[in-house]
């Protein structure tokens, strides 16, 4: 179907979820709707926030940029503006930026009569951000357990949290993660492969079809998943990495304290090794 005909068959009225008529409008080819205001707003609110508190450092050196959470003796009160509150009130419009995008993502799953399964997938991805810096300073007591916004100072944030549990890599959760991102790498790789070699045949060739894409990984490993199976497989795989890596750093403080390598003292414990 020509693009346009797709989009005068799908761009209809109806599916919002707020506002109505009022914000059901297109600029260009993309939905905009109530959502996709506040999107923007969030967005260059917190943009801007990010730029002042840039001028209030000592560096405009993009790399060490950093706006950081409240010290740890502000607990879970509001700090002053130079004093964390900048990262606070930035963080509650990333917050809103992302949850907004993901509701107006629901709006157009409404109007083209689908599934919500990408609002839900980038819910994922909310999640991870969200543990990071609500969840687990919540748990901890204070917003400084947040980290800091900054490539160089982000960083370090993962660098030492790893080391205050001397090994991060035996957090059971992290290895799931880890696993995970991994295996949504290789098989997606292996999709995205196949794909383009089906599609892109030598000169004088014919494009092949789907059923010598199958063949071929019946061949290799004596079974397909099927052309529908390695997209489920590969969101599956996508949204555990996401899923995964949020549980690692949940547990990490809150419900663990010491050297993540003593956790796996139970493994020389079971009464089989006696």
């Amino acid at each position: 179907m020509a693009l346009l005909n797709f989009e005068r068959k799908y761009r209809v009225r109806g599916g919002t979820l707020l506002g109505g008529d009022l914000f059901d409008f297109w600029v260009g080819p993309f939905y905009v709707g109530f959502f996709g205001v506040t999107t923007i707003f969030f967005a260059a609110v917190g943009t801007a926030l990010i730029v002042w508190g840039a001028a209030l450092g000592p560096t405009w050196n993009l790399w060490q940029i950093s706006i950081a959470p409240p010290d740890i003796e502000y607990g879970l009160a509001l700090a002053p503006l130079r004093e964390g509150g900048l990262w606070q009130i930035i963080t509650v419009c990333a917050l809103g930026a992302f949850i907004s995008w993901a509701l107006r993502e629901v709006e157009i799953c409404r109007k083209l009569g689908i599934g919500f399964h990408v609002p839900i997938a980038f819910g994922v991805a909310i999640f991870a951000y969200f543990s990071l810096v609500v969840i687990r300073p919540l748990l901890l007591g204070a917003w400084g357990h947040g980290f800091p916004y900054g490539i160089i100072s982000h960083l370090d944030w993962v660098s030492n949290t790893g080391y205050q549990y001397l090994h991060f890599h035996y957090n059971p959760a992290h290895m799931l993660g880890v696993s995970f991102f991994f295996a949504t790498v290789f098989a997606l790789s292996l999709h995205g492969g196949l794909i383009l070699s089906a599609l892109n045949p030598a000169p004088g060739e014919r494009v092949k079809t789907v059923e010598h894409e199958n063949t071929f990984f019946r061949d290799a490993i004596g079974y397909s998943i099927g052309t529908l199976g390695i997209h489920r497989l590969g969101l599956f795989l996508a949204l555990s990495a996401g899923f995964w890596s949020a549980v690692c750093i949940i547990i990490s403080g809150p419900f663990w304290t010491r050297g993540w390598p003593e956790w796996w003292d139970w493994w020389l414990s079971l009464p089989i090794w006696s």
